[in-house]
């Protein structure tokens, strides 16, 4: 187990199936000092890889890691850990299956009043949000011994080597730790549509038939993205919108999810979350496009709020006299 030279640091030890990624993933949070990859839990001392692999040993791959609760709190962390596994697969995580793969969350002896907590409440949240018990295992750390060199920073000296987090959430865990907090708290629907991309059900959403004049918001940041100015009623069931209010609020990218009907998704260039799809049968007179977007990625607030929330300067657009 570690030492703290620098009394300011905290650790907290995570297992997530394989530990490359693991580590090279919590290495892109904003906060964390440092990270080392070993074998926590064992029944045997100083484990090898090999050992661990044979599944005799009980141990886990787990990661140190070591970061500066002035930058980043704990419960940041477990966040952000939970949301690059699978917390309900046992022992398994992508395509590594095994005892030494099962997910876990230790914290050290001395420690268990201030992480329990934090673990266990984060766990709770996803419980309620999903409707099932996740499947992490939650104790104190018995040991941690380091793993062998050739495993520390793997995918730093091999980046082309084998990750099971995808490229997309390794890439993007910077900005999700601005919003982790906020997407924790998505109900289930909010939660399918912005993270998993689902598309909520026609005709019965929140803004499809709403009409009243105001702001829509990105759910997840906050981001001002249409004004009711710019709706109208397309009749496909969702909310529909000519325009964005700045295009470099959005981002596109083919979808090829529809067989045979490639689309272009639209997502928030602030959260990345996902917001619908654009086409290109919208007015004519208002550049013909249509913003079809998820009313459960969106946040309206109604003008007669939008100066108390800190949106006043939207108001002349919402009133339909252009630019903010």
């Amino acid at each position: 187990m570690s030492e703290r030279k620098d009394r300011k640091l905290e650790s907290v030890y995570l297992a997530g199936g394989c530990f490359w990624g693991m580590e090279r993933y919590l290495q892109g949070v904003s906060g964390v000092r440092s990270t080392r990859v070993g074998y926590a839990q064992s029944n045997v001392e100083e484990p090898s890889y090999d050992q661990v692999c044979s599944g005799r040993t009980g141990a886990v791959e787990c990661v140190e890691v070591i970061y500066d609760p002035t930058m980043v709190g704990l419960r940041t962390i477990v966040l952000l850990f939970l949301d690059a596994i699978d917390p309900f697969s046992v022992d398994r995580q992508g395509n590594d299956r095994g005892r030494q793969y099962r997910s876990g969350m230790y914290w050290e002896p001395g420690y268990r009043a201030d992480q329990e907590p934090v673990f266990r409440s984060a766990l709770k949240r996803l419980e309620e949000r999903e409707g099932r018990k996740p499947a992490v295992e939650v104790a104190e750390l018995r040991n941690f011994y380091q793993a062998e060199e050739s495993h520390q920073d793997y995918l730093r000296k091999h980046p082309g080597g084998y990750c099971h987090i995808s490229s997309e959430r390794m890439a993007s865990v910077s900005r999700r730790q601005r919003f982790i907090e906020r997407i924790w708290e998505l109900d289930p629907l909010q939660y399918q549509v912005t993270q998993e991309a689902a598309t909520e059900r026609p005709f019965e959403n929140a803004y499809d038939s709403d009409f009243r004049r105001g702001l829509y918001v990105d759910r997840v940041s906050g981001q001002p993205l249409f004004s009711s100015s710019d709706k109208f009623d397309a009749g496909c069931g969702w909310p529909s919108f000519s325009k964005p209010i700045d295009p470099q609020t959005l981002s596109t990218r083919q979808d090829f999810k529809l067989l045979g009907r490639p689309r272009i998704e639209v997502r928030s260039a602030a959260s990345d979350s996902h917001l619908g799809h654009v086409f290109t049968d919208g007015p004519k007179e208002s550049g013909g496009l249509r913003y079809c977007m998820n009313s459960a990625a969106l946040r309206f607030i109604p003008r007669e709020d939008m100066e108390a929330e800190g949106y006043g300067e939207y108001i002349p657009m919402v009133d339909g006299g252009g630019g903010v």
